[in-house]
């Protein structure tokens, strides 16, 4: 069902985009960095001027805000969540969004850089956009729909419901997260001021889609240690530790790479190398969608290393592997009222609902193995983390009438 809503959401969105919120893998405070509180200020303060009296940030960054139940019906707690950063991959800094109004098809020419155009054959969802208004950054910069959008259409969403009384739910909690790009996101949520009993994430990319499954994650650290000497009386005694690092990512399998893999299959993907001829440090990231299989995977790296190491003489490595987050999937398959609420409330805005993986995780693969169950809902953003990242206005409304949906779907079967 399709409500008359005058839509805040794309005003909102241009707003958010022009903040910086970038963040950093490299800080170790939380967030990573303070600009970030710069948009969790002005989401405090919107709140409030819809009328969310409680709407607070927190010391670390985070955005905590609760619409009051209107029924006198028992319903679960539920909580929508995006997050504020935006991704350390491309510059997030002076975003000037523009609005491609009426789309027909054509390709959209970037005005500050004339080199970034958006064509259907690369972006596909492009064809079901046509009469749409799509935004773009300008050419430069990322534009910051993962997760602007998601931010503005839970905020458009809070606007409706509190000037809509006529539409009754429960109680609503509301979290909006630093750091979710650097897979900190939910390291300091309290879950239990939260007080939330489920959770969605507004975080997905096309219309319609609906996500219950991640892959399961694992860091890996391959340390080697080679063997230095003085380049000039280096013949028979150096072992670079350099060259071996280098070899070891020759040799790793196409077919096991983010480049040659897709659909459900893993991957394991060296993300950072470091080092001198007497110790290298090479970064993994290894991802999957079966638990079990991380360890053939990281077995695959630690076969490498043993084949490669064999050849020099004297020269060691280490491997060690640090769990980042699993499958939300093994949580989900508990609740499946969660996933099927979700699903229905799409279809009552008038989409047709896919359910999908996603080939990543988002801050719900964690909050669903801290008591808080969460899948992850389309948010329309696109090509996500690069200068050609965009969103249709059309598909932002759609989701904010799917939170909408979603609300009335929980009261009604409680």
């Amino acid at each position: 069902m399709s409500m008359p809503f005058i839509f805040t959401v794309a005003d909102r969105f241009l707003r958010y985009v022009t903040i910086d919120t970038q963040s950093d893998p490299n800080s170790p405070t939380c967030p990573s960095t303070e600009k970030q509180k710069n948009l969790g200020r002005l989401l405090v303060q919107e709140l409030k001027e819809i009328g969310i009296a409680d709407a607070e940030l927190d010391d670390h960054g985070y955005v905590y805000a609760t619409i009051p139940s209107n029924t006198d019906k028992d319903v679960p707690v539920l909580c929508f969540c995006s997050h504020m950063d935006t991704s350390p991959d491309c510059s997030g800094e002076n975003v000037k969004p523009i609005v491609h109004s009426n789309y027909q098809g054509e390709d959209l020419v970037l005005p500050d850089d004339n080199s970034q155009v958006l064509r259907q054959k690369d972006h596909p969802d492009l064809k079901n956009q046509i009469g749409n208004d799509i935004i773009t950054a300008s050419g430069t910069t990322l534009l910051g729909a993962d997760n602007k959008a998601g931010l503005a259409e839970i905020m458009d969403a809070a606007y409706q419901l509190v000037n809509h009384p006529e539409i009754k739910h429960g109680k609503i909690r509301i979290l909006f997260t630093p750091d979710e790009e650097i897979g900190r996101g939910v390291d300091k949520v309290d879950i239990t001021k939260l007080g939330a009993e489920v959770g969605y994430t507004m975080d997905g990319e096309s219309a319609g889609h609906f996500e219950n499954e991640t892959f399961s994650a694992d860091g890996a650290r391959l340390t080697i240690n080679g063997i230095s000497a003085h380049p000039g009386f280096a013949k028979g005694n150096m072992q670079s530790a350099i060259k071996i690092a280098g070899k070891i990512i020759a040799t790793l399998p196409f077919e096991l790479s983010p480049e040659g893999t897709e659909g459900i299959e893993g991957f394991v993907h060296p993300v950072g190398v470091s080092g001198h001829a007497e110790q290298a440090v090479i970064d993994f990231i290894i991802r999957d969608f079966e638990d079990d299989k991380l360890k053939e995977h990281a077995d695959v790296i630690r076969q490498i290393a043993d084949n490669v190491i064999s050849d020099f003489a004297g020269a060691t490595y280490r491997l060690d592997i640090k769990e980042q987050y699993r499958n939300m999937k093994k949580v989900l398959d508990q609740y499946p009222n969660i996933t099927d609420y979700g699903l229905e409330a799409i279809q009552r805005s008038g989409l047709t609902p896919l359910l999908k993986s996603i080939r990543g995780g988002t801050d719900g693969s964690r909050l669903s193995f801290m008591g808080l169950p969460c899948p992850n809902i389309f948010a329309g953003e696109h090509a996500f983390h690069g200068k050609q990242e965009w969103v249709s206005v059309q598909d932002m409304q759609k989701a904010v009438e799917v939170i909408i949906n979603l609300v009335q779907v929980w009261e009604e079967y409680s």
